[in-house]
């Protein structure tokens, strides 16, 4: 008898030692994701795939509030960070985006600069506060920007590229996150902003977005905008053109993911190497430019060996 109770005592401590481990089994297989909210579709798509041949990996993405991002396992940038940040945090470049000009297709302005396009003195005198400029005296037309109010990759890119800072650039800022610069834009028959190619064309038809108008700029820097730089009805041509010329007064940025360097969730380091090895095959249906090959394989050696850390 007390042997038979020994046996019960033993198997009800298996029993209740059981859930305690299978949580923690789950909470390794579990990787929280957050960042910039254009990249969703894409890294949703990498998910869904990634778990499909990974079925006890449990990948989430969450929108960013004002959270501290050390309760992430990953991020999703937009822009290079600051020395001191990136010291502490492994960096992968999956891809590229670019910011083009946009307007409402209803707009005066939308009318006029498809078919004149901008060139490098007009975008400063159109999107930022820069009293040395030089004028553009025929710029006449009426136009109302909408800008980001929150700190962001699109319009630190845009920024920076033409020598300025985010608080130059002019306009409404609005909040939330690029997708509400759209939102607005159709609303108003003046507006116009800048955006990622995955929110200015239609992902399924390949065409501009109903109620927009992509206007054309001066991509090789002669100062006037060519028949061929104006062929902006079809995203993937965009694509092919923006990859293949040296394009001038086109911001492109890399799209990173990045992870603490003192994180040890595996699931998180092998989700972040799978992305590395398929990444490439769907960056132009989301309307991304593929990565630079020799940084991306830089930075996959460096994973690798991140990886092999426990």
């Amino acid at each position: 008898m007390k042997n038979f109770k020994s046996v019960l005592l033993a198997a009800g401590l298996a029993l209740s030692a059981f859930p305690n481990a299978f949580a923690q089994e789950a909470d390794e297989n579990k990787v929280i994701i957050t960042g910039v909210r254009f990249a969703y579709p894409l890294v949703d798509k990498w998910i869904k795939e990634y778990t499909a041949a990974n079925p006890k990996a449990q990948i989430v993405i969450e929108t960013r509030t004002i959270t501290d991002p050390a309760k992430y396992d990953l991020l999703i940038e937009a822009y290079d960070q600051e020395k001191e940040v990136k010291e502490s945090r492994e960096y992968i470049s999956i891809g590229r985006y670019a910011l083009l000009p946009v307007a409402n297709a209803k707009s005066a302005f939308a009318k006029e600069y498809a078919d004149k396009g901008l060139n490098e003195k007009t975008y400063k005198q159109i999107f930022f506060h820069d009293i040395y400029a030089e004028k553009d005296k025929s710029l006449t037309t009426q136009y109302t920007i909408y800008t980001r109010l929150q700190k962001a990759g699109a319009p630190l890119t845009f920024a920076r590229y033409f020598g300025y800072e985010q608080q130059n650039i002019k306009g409404k800022a609005i909040a939330g996150a690029d997708e509400h610069l759209i939102k607005a834009l159709l609303k108003d028959e003046t507006g116009i902003t800048y955006t990622t190619p995955g929110l200015a064309y239609d992902l399924q038809t390949r065409k501009p977005l109903d109620g927009l108008t992509i206007i054309p700029v001066d991509f090789d820097g002669n100062g006037r905008v060519s028949k061929e730089e104006k062929a902006l009805e079809n995203l993937d041509q965009v694509i092919t053109a923006l990859e293949t010329d040296k394009v001038k007064n086109v911001p492109v940025e890399n799209i990173h993911f990045s992870i603490d360097k003192h994180n040890s969730n595996p699931e998180a380091k092998k989700f972040l190497l799978w992305v590395a090895e398929n990444a490439d095959k769907d960056l132009h249906q989301f309307g991304y430019l593929k990565a630079d090959a020799k940084r991306l394989a830089q930075e996959k050696e460096k994973l690798e060996r991140f990886q092999a850390v426990k």
